[in-house]
C-alpha cells in the first residue's frame, strides 16, 4: 500500500510539474494590424476559436491606426520590434515590406492549397514563385440603397446605365431624398467608390487592366476616359455642398435615412447595419446596354504574413495554417459582414446584404482595382493621382479626357512597359 500511494504522489507530483513546464512555454504570438476596429471580435471570437484548438499559444491582436499603419509598421520591422504576425495591406506595400526581407515565404505553408491564384495575386511577387501572406478577404464594390425609399417612389432595381440615371432623375425630382451620398473632399472616396467602382464595366476587368500594364492600352483610350464621363454626370445627383462632403458625412447622410444611394464598399455593411433604421438591398455597378457582360471590383484587401525575425516562427505558422483553413474562412466572413473569404471553400454568410454582395461572384466578371498592383510604384503614384482627378471631374474642375491625359502623363513619366 505503501508503495502504491508512493508512485501515486511521484506521478502526481510529475504530473503537476509538466504542467507548470507547460504554462512556463506559453507562446505568445503579436498581431500587427491597422484594423482597429476589429479589436472587440479578435478578442471575442477569433483568438479564442484558436487558443481552444492549441493550449500553449496565445494571441494578442495590436492594431494600429489605418492612417499610421504602413509608417509605423516599417518603423518597427527596421528596429526589430514588430510582432510576429503581420497584417498585409493587398499588393505593392506588402511587396515591397516583402523585398526587405521582413516577411517569409509561405509557399511551403499548410493550408495555401486553399487558394486560387487569383486569390494569392495580392501577395505574390511578380514572376508568380513566392506568396508571402496568407488571404484573408476581399471587398466588394457596387451600390447600397434604402428599400423604403425605393418602394415609396416605385423605383426598380437598375440594370442598365440608363435605368441607374432615369432612378436618380426620379429620386431628384421627388425632393424628399438626396439621390446619392457622396462627397469629393476625401478624394479617395470619389476614386474608390466611383471611378474603381463603374470602371470596370468600361474597361472589361482584368482585360483591361492587364492591357494598360502591358502598355496596349493608354489611360487616354475611350475604355478608361468613359468611366470619367458618367461621372461627371453624377455631379446633379450628389446634393448641395458635396465638395464640402467627408467620407464620414457621406456615411451619416445615407445612414439617417437623407439619402436615396450609397456608392459603396462592402465594408460598410457591418456598420451601416448598425446604425441604418431602414430596409437596405445592393446592386452591382450598372452594365451599359442590357444583356452586356458584368463586372465587378472584388478586391483583394487584407492577407496576413510571418515577420522573418519572429521568435516563434513554428507557433507563428500554426496559427497562419489555422487563418488558411475553412474554419477561420467561416469565423472571419461572418463576424465581419462585408469582408469576404478568399478561401476556396464556400462560405454561407449569415447576413443578407453581404450575401447580396457575394452572390455577384456567380454572374459578374471579377477583378481588381486598376492602380493597385505595378502601376502606383512610382512618383507620381497613380493610385493617389486618380483620387485627384475622379474628385476634379465630379467637381467639373477637369474634362474627363484632361484628367486621363493628365494621369497618363504622369505615368509615363516613370512607368515603361515590359516589352
Amino acid at each position: 500500500m505503501k508503495n502504491t500511494a508512493l508512485k501515486g504522489f511521484l506521478l502526481a507530483s510529475s504530473l503537476l510539474t509538466s504542467v507548470g513546464f507547460a504554462h512556463a512555454a506559453d507562446v505568445t504570438l503579436t498581431v500587427e494590424s491597422w484594423r482597429n476596429d476589429d479589436l472587440q471580435i479578435w478578442q471575442e471570437k477569433i483568438i479564442p476559436a484558436f487558443e481552444a484548438k492549441n493550449p500553449g499559444i496565445k494571441i494578442v491582436f495590436s492594431p494600429t491606426a489605418p492612417t499610421e499603419y504602413n509608417a509605423a509598421l516599417n518603423a518597427k520591422l527596421d528596429a526589430g520590434s514588430a510582432g510576429d504576425l503581420i497584417t498585409c495591406r493587398p499588393f505593392d506595400p506588402s511587396l515591397a515590406v516583402f523585398e526587405k526581407g521582413h516577411l517569409a515565404s509561405l509557399n511551403d505553408l499548410p493550408g495555401m492549397e486553399n487558394f486560387t491564384p487569383v486569390a494569392k495575386s495580392a501577395w505574390t511577387t511578380d514572376d508568380g514563385k513566392t506568396t508571402f501572406c496568407v488571404p484573408m478577404a476581399s471587398v466588394i464594390h457596387g451600390f447600397i440603397y434604402n428599400k423604403d425609399a425605393f418602394d415609396k417612389l416605385g423605383i426598380s432595381i437598375p440594370k442598365t446605365e440608363a435605368e441607374f440615371f432615369a432612378a436618380l432623375d426620379k429620386i431628384k425630382a421627388d425632393g424628399t431624398y438626396i439621390p446619392m451620398a457622396m462627397g469629393t473632399k476625401d478624394l479617395w472616396e470619389a476614386a474608390t467608390m466611383g471611378y474603381q467602382n463603374i470602371g470596370p464595366t468600361y474597361w472589361k476587368g482584368e482585360e483591361g487592366r492587364a492591357a494598360l500594364i502591358k502598355g496596349e492600352q493608354k489611360l487616354t483610350d475611350k475604355p478608361w476616359v468613359e468611366p470619367f464621363e458618367v461621372l461627371a454626370k453624377w455631379k446633379p445627383y450628389l446634393g448641395d455642398g458635396f465638395e464640402a462632403q467627408t467620407y464620414a458625412d457621406s456615411q451619416n447622410l445615407f445612414t439617417l435615412g437623407r439619402a436615396a444611394i450609397y456608392p459603396a464598399g462592402s465594408w460598410e455593411i457591418g456598420l451601416f447595419n448598425t446604425q441604418a433604421q431602414f430596409k437596405m438591398g445592393a446592386f452591382p455597378p450598372p452594365v451599359k446596354n442590357a444583356g452586356d457582360t458584368c463586372y465587378i471590383s472584388d478586391h483583394n484587401d487584407i492577407g496576413i504574413g510571418l515577420n522573418t525575425k519572429s521568435p516563434h516562427a513554428e507557433e507563428a505558422k500554426k496559427f497562419l495554417s489555422w487563418v488558411a483553413s475553412p474554419e477561420f474562412a467561416n469565423i472571419y466572413a461572418n463576424s465581419l459582414p462585408g469582408f469576404f473569404s478568399l478561401n476556396s471553400t464556400p462560405v454561407k454568410m449569415n447576413d443578407s446584404l453581404a450575401q447580396e454582395f457575394v452572390s455577384w461572384r456567380e454572374k459578374c466578371k471579377p477583378t481588381i482595382r486598376s492602380t493597385y498592383k505595378i502601376l502606383s510604384r512610382g512618383t507620381p503614384n497613380l493610385e493617389n493621382e486618380t483620387w485627384v482627378e475622379s474628385a476634379n471631374v465630379i467637381n467639373g474642375t477637369d474634362t474627363p479626357q484632361a484628367a486621363a491625359e493628365k494621369l497618363q502623363k504622369g505615368l509615363d513619366s516613370w512607368y515603361k512597359p515590359a516589352k
